[in-house]
């Protein structure tokens, strides 16, 4: 992690696809209002360095990342077709950003009021290694599908030690450990027994309890306030990630950390939405609350609470809204607003 209050910070920024320009460039004009410390190495990744490099994950973006140990990326596209895998996927085993991190928390009324939950996921095993492959039966070469997860005592061990040390950290009461250990004994059921193990040495500070995967999502629309941390495995934490975010108004105001030992990257969870690009009216909340992440993450917590300050201000007091949550304002105009509470 780099020094806190360092006077620049260097670290990589990834535009992303789509809406991601413009998303980012609203970012970044709040964070040059707030003061952040960090200085960008501008890289390309997903279809704009498919365009020029020939590559989603051209070795230049690599390489920046290896240098800064830190990265601000917006939403990217993994192109269909021509033996391409998920960009996103590609970084995490790379610089095995083993703990991916999404917090949820109201901003703006809605369904569900006071929701404060926090979603800590397995980010490089599960069925996420994607062992897929067919067998043929007959004339059909792709008979039968088959996909192989793997979760190691080790990682799942990592991962249920990082959500402790993240509550503790942050003055969470409980972690609610996600699996399907009744039917996938072996695959979620050595990420629960490993749970346990950790849980046991945070006894007395941090509760742990589980819930099996669908009588979770069940019971996170039925009274979410019970949650507070949720660990889950990698296709699971995926799932119910999205479904927080519901909680709260959406993936518009969804942030993400990717943490590993050696590098962090944070983002906007969203896609790269093209049926808006272009058009000036995408919500940047979710990127810049990834922002302020990154601020907590290198040590700047003091801007990270007046970054979520200013945008809180913004869509409840000032009441500067974009369309997906019923407003009008543009991408800029919200940006604009939220510069204005900076000041």
């Amino acid at each position: 992690m780099p020094t806190a209050h360092a006077s620049t910070i260097p670290a990589t920024l990834i535009a992303g696809d789509g809406i991601g320009p413009e998303i980012m460039d609203a970012t970044l004009q709040v964070l040059d209002a707030l003061g952040a410390p960090f200085t960008w190495e501008r890289c390309e990744a997903g279809m704009a360095a498919v365009d020029r490099d020939g590559d989603p994950l051209p070795p230049a973006t690599l390489d920046s990342i290896r240098r800064t140990g830190l990265a601000l990326k917006g939403p990217l596209t993994t192109p269909v077709g021509g033996g391409f895998r998920s960009v996103n996927v590609r970084l995490r085993e790379t610089f095995q950003l083993y703990a991916n991190v999404r917090p949820a928390r109201t901003l703006v009324p809605g369904r569900f009021e006071n929701i404060d939950l926090v979603l800590v996921r397995e980010n490089v095993g599960g069925f996420y290694v994607a062992h897929d492959y067919y067998i043929p039966v007959g004339d059909d070469p792709r008979a039968v599908a088959v996909s192989t997860g793997i979760n190691t005592r080790a990682d799942c061990r990592r991962i249920a030690r990082f959500a402790f040390e993240y509550a503790v950290r942050n003055g969470r009461r409980k972690v609610t450990v996600v699996h399907k250990a009744n039917i996938l004994k072996a695959l979620t059921g050595i990420f629960l027994e490993a749970a346990r193990e950790v849980a046991a040495e945070y006894a007395g500070r941090v509760e742990m309890d589980d819930r099996i995967v669908d009588a979770c999502a069940m019971q996170l629309v039925l009274n979410p306030w019970q949650f507070d941390v949720l660990l889950c495995t990698n296709l699971f934490g995926d799932i119910l990630s999205d479904q927080i975010a519901g909680l709260v108004g959406g993936l518009g105001l969804a942030p993400g950390a990717n943490i590993g030992d050696d590098a962090a990257i944070f983002e906007a969870v969203h896609g790269s939405a093209p049926d808006i690009a272009g058009k000036g009216v995408a919500n940047p909340v979710a990127l810049m609350l990834a922002a302020g992440l990154m601020l907590e993450h290198v040590g700047r917590q003091d801007l990270a609470v007046r970054l979520r300050a200013a945008i809180h201000q913004t869509l409840n007091e000032d009441q500067i809204r974009t369309a997906d949550l019923k407003g009008k304002a543009t991408t800029q105009e919200f940006a604009r607003a939220v510069i204005a509470r900076l000041g």
